[in-house]
């Protein structure tokens, strides 16, 4: 018998996400352990009228991939991709990562290379409706130092919530940044400042991401001066960074360092042009995650953080940063920390003051 609570995330996720509706042409992205989740989302979409396509991917597939594709092979464009894009109304993306360091040893500039290459079939599902989940399983459960079934009960707890309701509690906090000139954040080694001017703020509120929680707005991207240490290790394509400091001189990282992965960071950094500057401020709004499980989904929401991106910046409100690079980094204030927007302060300790 399916959980139930499994019924309910497809429900969100067809009905509210995505609001799929008849005629449309849906593509669903999964990875073969979330067939119980996909089995439902299919069903829905069929339910009402809609196209759907299953693609399963074959766990080990990006491996071999980046093990054995030639230069020639790394530069090719996917057009079958690309078509499929053009011609679908909404997308899926359902992980379920078997080995969640699969890439972990995999050339940085290989994955950076394709990343460039890649770029319009990303920026095509950008311009579509789309969402991404991950459904609970083993692999996911182990990096988050729990059992299956605390896994489980923590990914549906922050998901199957009243959507609604937590995008009209974020319009505040949107209100403040649209209307904001300067932002500082002050914390444990953290002393960091940048410009908001003229830029729009968006709500993570279920849209896109699922579970989600978030405000976030693209710095002016020549202003951010100061100096952040990251609490949480940073974790890109199976890389584990941890202990990062960084350090900004008008808008630019001029100093990077990390206690474990540094070589990696800077790498990252040297990636191209944008990949120094800021492209994301994000505050994290979701009260039912409280706790760093080494996926970026659900750790950028945790209530009383704040994450910074490095590199690609959204252009939905107005950045215009761009690189191959957008990585995540999660500063938590709910010890010691404070977030100010023009002289006031909006969030002290974790907790909001507006």
């Amino acid at each position: 018998m399916t959980d139930p609570r499994i019924k309910e995330v497809a429900r969100i996720l067809v009905e509210y996400s995505n609001e799929i509706k008849k005629n449309d042409k849906v593509v669903i992205e999964a990875s073969p352990e979330a067939a119980p989740l996909v089995k439902e989302i299919y069903k829905i979409c069929i339910q009402k009228g809609a196209y759907p396509r299953v693609n399963m991917g074959v766990p080990g597939l990006t491996k071999i991939y980046y093990d054995h594709a030639s230069k020639e092979q790394l530069d090719h464009f996917p057009e079958l991709t690309m078509h499929e894009i053009e011609h679908s109304d909404a997308f899926f993306s359902i992980g379920a990562p078997s080995n969640t360091r699969e890439l972990t040893n995999v050339d940085p500039k290989k994955i950076a290379l394709r990343s460039k290459i890649t770029k319009p079939i990303s920026d095509g599902i950008l311009e579509k409706r789309w969402v991404v989940f991950y459904y609970p399983n083993n692999a996911q459960a182990q990096e988050a130092d729990m059992s299956l079934e605390e896994f489980e009960d923590f990914v549906f707890s922050a998901t199957i919530q009243d959507w609604k309701k937590i995008s009209r509690e974020q319009d505040k906090l949107k209100e403040i940044l649209d209307k904001g000139k300067e932002v500082r954040v002050i914390g444990k080694n953290t002393d960091i400042m940048f410009s908001i001017k003229g830029r729009k703020a968006e709500k993570g509120d279920g849209k896109n991401n699922m579970p989600c929680g978030e405000v976030f707005i693209a710095p002016l991207e020549k202003t951010t001066q100061g100096h952040i240490e990251f609490s949480f290790p940073a974790i890109r394509v199976g890389r584990e960074v941890d202990g990062i400091k960084l350090k900004f001189k008008d808008g630019k990282v001029i100093e990077a360092s990390a206690v474990k992965g540094e070589k990696y960071l800077k790498e990252c950094l040297e990636m191209d042009n944008g990949a120094k500057y800021l492209g994301e401020f994000g505050i994290g709004f979701n009260r039912n995650i409280q706790r760093f499980v080494k996926n970026i989904l659900f750790d950028e929401k945790i209530s009383g953080t704040i994450h910074l991106a490095l590199g690609r910046a959204y252009k939905e409100g107005g950045g215009t940063n761009e690189s191959a690079l957008h990585w995540d980094m999660i500063k938590d204030l709910r010890q010691e920390g404070k977030v100010i927007v023009d002289g006031k302060t909006i969030q002290e300790n974790g907790k909001f003051l507006i």
